[in-house]
C-alpha cells in the first residue's frame, strides 16, 4: 500500500503548485524505488534463509537416519543374542524334558510288566 507524499499549504504557496507537485512526483518516485529495492532485498535473504534451513534440514535429516540406522543394529544385534540364549535354555529344556519322558516311560513299563506277572 503505497502511501502518497503530501506537503503543508504553505509550501505549495511558498514555492508554488508546480514546484510543489514536481516534489511530490519525486518523493513517491524515490519511495518506489526504494520499496521496489527493499522488496528484491528481502527477496535475496528469504531466498538465502530458504537455502541454509534446507541445507540444515537435510543435515539433520542425515543425522536422524544415521542414528536410526545405529540403533536398529543394536536392536537387531541385542535380539539375535537373546534369540540365541532362548535357543539354548529350550535345547537344555528339551533335553530335561526328554530324559524324564522315559523315566516316566520306563517306570510305567515296569510298573506294568510287575502286575502282569503278579496276576
Amino acid at each position: 500500500m503505497p502511501v502518497t507524499a503530501r506537503l503543508s499549504r504553505r509550501f505549495y504557496e511558498t514555492f508554488g503548485e508546480e514546484i510543489a507537485n514536481e516534489l511530490v512526483d519525486w518523493f513517491n518516485a524515490v519511495d518506489l524505488t526504494y520499496r521496489a529495492d527493499l522488496r528484491e532485498l528481502n527477496e535475496l535473504n528469504f531466498a538465502r534463509f530458504d537455502a541454509k534451513l534446507e541445507q540444515r534440514v537435510a543435515g539433520l535429516a542425515a543425522t536422524v537416519e544415521a542414528r536410526f540406522a545405529a540403533l536398529e543394529t543394536r536392536v537387531d544385534h541385542g535380539f539375535a543374542a537373546h534369540a540365541a540364549q532362548m535357543d539354548a535354555k529350550l535345547q537344555a529344556m528339551r533335553a530335561e524334558l526328554i530324559k524324564w519322558m522315559f523315566l516316566f516311560w520306563i517306570g510305567s513299563v515296569g510298573l506294568v510288566l510287575g502286575i502282569n506277572a503278579l496276576g
